[in-house]
């Protein structure tokens, strides 16, 4: 049995190679799971990993020389061992370091985008509250100027001489005091208030430079986590990839030093062949696996999930929304838990329905993320990108670097991640942000629901 294990080597100090974790095809485009372990791509979000130095794996002139002594042989079976047990400790390493990595890619991400709604509200507050100030400041100008066309500061002395006469003026004169009275107190406050707004729109403002920083640092922490889980992904597959080429060769070459009766020959050769049958398998299952998504492609031309628009764009799964874009309360399941605003679009689905490509593009994710569950993610150029989270176990129908077409079947609905149920969470990027599916999926001819 082929496991997949850490590589450490029999000399000291030996330099690192790179691993690669392959995904599993589901059983709805290959029968042959176990097959798939050993041919397609898991792709699991790791830290990179630190620089080791090459294993130094023993030829078959090593095993003939330590044959030719007990004591040798007794210690190179050891070593071969050794080889084998490391290599599943390294890969147990690197996949429990790649959902420490995909956790915190998914907190990035979220932070980025709790920063991003912030520094629109706070800007929103400034731009009513400038407006406030505006109106207030132009008021007082007009009261200033109708206190300058009365007298202005002298307008108290004009009332008292024009009040110098008779006294039939009197009540004349004490109505022009009082409404001088009224026009001051008035001019005051409206001053005192448009003070106050503008002070409080400045307050806003630089509380909404404050944000828009604070976003901008989180969108490169955000860059930063994606890059590194992306150049950790490629170094766990290949040592995954790693894994499996030698653990058939160790195990043929353990089995040589324990069967003392066994000829060299006789145990190389049976690696080449066990080798030889892998590499036709992995090249059938591949070959099947086109055909069906060609298949799944051409039977993508009716009905509503997976139909393509006169744009180029399709509906990723058939069902009703059952979630929209916005405020939700948070859900928890399997120890997970989801944020309080919902960055997608749910749409209700049955388990293990099939999941579309909505648009032609290139997978940039396919793996496990956080509370996404089971999620694959694909970049359609121009800054756009669509994410489909919660794909059953077993689920995904592509893999990480490989090109779709718009309406090809990607995956299958499921409930992995912080999932009430069956369904497919949606999304929509453009650049970093998240955006409302559905008004943006309507514009291009494929609405939702």
């Amino acid at each position: 049995m082929i496991r997949t294990r850490t590589v450490t080597g029999l000399r000291t100090d030996p330099p690192a190679r790179r691993l690669r974790v392959t995904n599993r095809w589901p059983r709805h485009t290959l029968a042959l799971t176990s097959i798939m372990a050993a041919m397609t791509l898991l792709i699991t979000l790791v830290s990179p990993v630190a620089p080791a130095r090459a294993v130094d794996y023993p030829s078959w002139q090593d095993l003939q020389n330590a044959k030719a002594n007990t004591a040798s042989a007794a210690a190179q079976v050891t070593a071969i061992e050794n080889l084998i047990a490391g290599l599943q400790v390294q890969v147990q390493e690197t996949q429990a370091a790649a959902e420490k990595s995909a956790n915190e890619l998914e907190v990035a991400q979220q932070e980025f985008d709790d920063a991003t709604r912030r520094a629109e509200d706070i800007q929103t507050q400034a731009d009513a509250s400038k407006a406030t100030a505006d109106a207030a400041t132009k008021q007082a100008g007009q009261l200033a100027a109708q206190l300058y066309r009365t007298g202005g500061t002298d307008l108290s002395v004009n009332l008292f001489l024009e009040g110098q006469g008779d006294g039939a003026d009197a009540d004349l004169l004490l109505a022009k005091l009082g409404n001088m009275s009224k026009l001051v107190e008035r001019s005051s406050d409206v001053y005192e208030s448009a003070q106050s707004a503008t002070n409080n729109a400045q307050s806003l403002g630089d509380q909404a430079k404050v944000a828009q920083s604070e976003r901008e640092t989180l969108r490169v922490a955000a860059e930063a986590a994606l890059a590194a889980a992306q150049a950790a992904a490629e170094a766990a597959a290949n040592a995954l990839a790693e894994s499996e080429a030698k653990s058939v060769e160790l195990e043929q070459q353990l089995q040589f030093m324990r069967d003392a009766q066994a000829t060299t020959t006789a145990g190389y050769e049976a690696g080449v062949a066990e080798r030889a049958r892998l590499e036709a398998i992995r090249v059938a299952a591949e070959a099947a696996a086109k055909a069906a998504a060609a298949a799944a492609a051409r039977a993508n031309s009716g009905g509503s999930g997976g139909s393509v628009s006169m744009t180029g764009w399709a509906v990723p799964a058939s069902g009703r929304i059952t979630g929209g874009f916005g405020p939700r309360s948070v859900i928890c399941n399997g120890g997970q838990c989801s944020g309080s605003f919902h960055y997608a679009t749910d749409l209700g689905t049955g388990c293990g329905s099939p999941i579309y490509a909505a648009h032609a593009g290139v997978v940039t994710w396919a793996g496990v993320l956080g509370t996404y569950g089971n999620f694959v993610k694909i970049s359609h150029g121009d800054n756009v990108s669509t994410g489909y989270a919660h794909i059953q176990n077993g689920g995904y129908n592509v893999r990480s670097g490989q090109s779709v077409s718009a309406g090809q079947i990607i995956a299958y609905s499921g409930d992995t991640g912080a999932a009430n149920g069956c369904h497919l969470h949606f999304e929509v990027w453009i650049g970093g942000n998240r955006i409302n599916p559905v008004p943006f999926m309507a514009d291009r001819g494929a609405s939702l629901g």
